[in-house]
């Protein structure tokens, strides 16, 4: 049985009461209450005992609960978000075949019945082993080169993954052709994105090659918040609820672009980081021709649709007409 020490509470980056939260979004009357079901749950479903629920994180409708168990800390993750349970069961099922396919992931636990996710009184929970590391720092050349390394090496296993019919399109762009979806951003785009920049990439929209680019499985939201680094080395990718079918370098050209954000304050990183990631991507697979000739377009069109409405604090905006020369 766990200990009677009541698990700390609080918020991944929203800015409202995490014990409010925890009882009126994740329906716990308090976190006592939180670490006795989780308690229950993963002694019921994985036969894995818990000594003591440690601390509780939440974020939108996912709960994370870091645990103290004879087998070493683990990291009990549930959702609350129903209409997502299946892609959920899928993420699990892919990230336990990318560990087994040499990647450096944090792997579900099966449960005792050998699903990677249970689904339990209208949560849906998964399992791993906590993983030493730090959160990608995209001040360090030798760390943001690795991550382009390990994202091509990524790209070329989600591209064999057997089962990949299972996922639709990536949440954000998908399966459509890129002059497609960047045309129909422009025809929308607000005035918040600056009108110099907007003109610049529909330029560059048309001169982008006719060709239609491949789709495969993509990671959908590889950035610092989901990357995990010792010392050089990337020890784990985190995150896979967003994989989907896209273009591998629209996952790339996203990814460049974002690669500095955590979970608060988010802010764009400078040309120099986006090209040690490029050629570390590289290092690895080479991008094609008509890849090549989207990668401008995308890298300005990603850093546009991050800019806010409102106040500008981390400068996106700055960031996009700086792409203009």
């Amino acid at each position: 049985m766990p200990t009677d020490r009541t698990p700390t509470v609080e918020m991944l980056w929203e800015a409202c009461d995490p014990d409010e939260t925890l009882s009126t979004r994740f329906g716990f009357r308090d976190a006592a209450a939180a670490a006795t079901w989780v308690t229950a749950t993963v002694e019921q479903h994985w036969a894995v005992r818990v000594v003591s629920c440690d601390h509780i994180v939440m974020s939108f409708h996912n709960v994370l609960a870091w645990l103290s168990t004879p087998d070493g800390p683990m990291l009990a993750k549930w959702s609350i978000a129903q209409d997502g349970f299946a892609r959920l069961a899928n993420a699990g099922d892919l990230v336990a075949w990318l560990d087994r396919q040499g990647l450096p992931v944090s792997a579900p636990i099966a449960t005792n019945d050998g699903r990677h996710q249970v689904d339990v009184g209208g949560r849906s929970m998964s399992l791993q082993h906590t993983i030493d590391g730090e959160l990608l720092d995209v001040d360090d050349p030798q760390q943001v080169y690795a991550a382009g390394v390990t994202l091509a090496a990524l790209h070329a296993a989600l591209a064999a993954f057997p089962q990949a019919e299972r996922f639709g399109g990536a949440r954000g762009w998908g399966r459509q052709p890129l002059r497609t979806q960047v045309s129909a951003w422009l025809d929308s785009a607000s005035e918040q994105a600056p009108l110099a920049a907007r003109r610049r990439l529909r330029e560059m929209l048309e001169r982008s090659p006719d060709q239609v680019l491949p789709t495969q499985l993509i990671h959908g939201d590889y950035r610092a918040a989901n990357i995990l680094c010792a010392d050089r080395e990337i020890v784990a990718i985190l995150d896979f609820e967003d994989a989907g079918h896209g273009q591998r370098v629209a996952d790339l050209a996203r990814s460049a672009v974002l690669l500095g954000t955590r979970f608060r304050d988010w802010g764009p990183v400078s040309p120099l980081v986006r090209e040690g990631f490029l050629d570390g991507y590289q290092s690895v697979t080479s991008l094609t021709d008509a890849e090549h000739a989207w990668w401008d377009p995308l890298v300005l069109w990603f850093s546009l649709t991050m800019i806010p409405s409102g106040d500008d604090p981390t400068g996106w905006a700055d960031a996009a007409l700086r792409q203009l020369g």
